[in-house]
């Protein structure tokens, strides 16, 4: 049985969509993941010592990235914004700072939480409430926690349908493993799985037809996943915690999908855990499929 806390339906204003050096849009996986850290964090410093978030699931209601298109512009451009103003009261140079409103739902995997739940829940809501930053944006609402306990399908479709509508992030790296298996670089697998293909068709009529394909069938996009240490650990002038050793390093890109959570057949599925892999410098947020729970899968066409 799996104790799982949802934090249902939470509006955030300007996150950071800039998820690495290569991609924008939807936040990276570390983004999230540091914010269900830094609220478990603020929890155990404050009257509640037990409780343990290990694992995360993020469910995607609503995204609207700040661009602008102006008349006659091919493409959209990034809002950039120069903030704050300066010590003379004068606006600084632009940042290209990519920005993006959500409103999502957390699907939280917890050990060790404490029978009074009501407490937990308003000692929950407290800390939200405190300025609780996720991917660098600010909360305007949410909905109120829940604790429930998935030991049965049942409980699982339940679970799901409270995040619908939405769209649950997937990871799909096993569609770069196998273009990687067949030759191609991390680089184009990428932007293969994403590019859209046209194609025109010249009818008997002389009426031209134009299709729009893409390789893979889904909602298939790029996701920041961890990141890659390029350097050992050591001092940095200017570090920001001058307690923790700081490491360079470069961002993991991979593919994921988005799917409405009818079609989860199991909680793992969409479930996110960390890892550290010390032989290859790696840090980590990854689905692992096999470790799945005993709960058998839901029927097919049943959800």
């Amino acid at each position: 049985m799996k104790q799982m806390l949802l934090l249902p339906k939470i509006s955030i204003h300007n996150a950071n969509a800039l998820s690495s050096p290569y991609t924008i849009g939807f936040p990276a996986m570390t983004a999230w993941f540091g914010a269900v850290h830094a609220l478990q964090r603020r929890m155990n410093q404050t009257g509640n010592p037990e409780p343990l978030f290990n694992s995360i699931g993020v469910v995607c209601h609503a995204i609207t990235l700040h661009t602008h298109r102006g008349r006659g512009d091919y493409v959209h451009s990034i809002v950039g914004t120069g903030n704050p103003l300066d010590k003379n009261g004068e606006r600084p140079s632009f940042i290209e700072e990519a920005r993006c409103d959500l409103n999502i739902s957390l699907i939280v995997e917890c050990e060790n939480l404490p029978l009074d739940r009501e407490a937990l829940r308003a000692s929950l809501s407290g800390h939200i409430n405190a300025g609780w930053k996720v991917a660098g944006g600010d909360i305007l609402a949410f909905s109120q926690p829940e604790f429930i306990a998935v030991d049965e399908i049942k409980a699982l479709r339940s679970l799901m349908r409270r995040v619908m509508p939405g769209y649950a992030l997937i990871e799909r790296r096993d569609l770069m493993i196998d273009a990687m298996q067949n030759g191609a670089d991390a680089i184009d697998a990428l932007l293969d799985y994403l590019k859209v293909a046209y194609r025109s068709e010249i009818a008997d009529d002389g009426t031209v037809e134009w299709t729009a394909k893409r390789k893979s069938g889904g909602w298939i996009v790029p996701i920041a996943t961890g990141f890659h240490g390029v350097s050992e650990p050591g001092r940095a002038e200017n570090q920001r915690d001058p307690d923790t050793p700081h490491r360079f390093a470069e961002s993991l890109v991979t593919l994921g999908e988005f799917r409405m959570p009818y079609r989860i057949r199991h909680l793992d599925e969409i479930l996110w855990r960390s890892r550290y892999d010390a032989e290859n410098h790696l840090y980590l947020i990854e689905q692992n499929h096999r470790s799945r729970s005993p709960l058998s899968p839901l029927p097919a066409g049943e959800g």
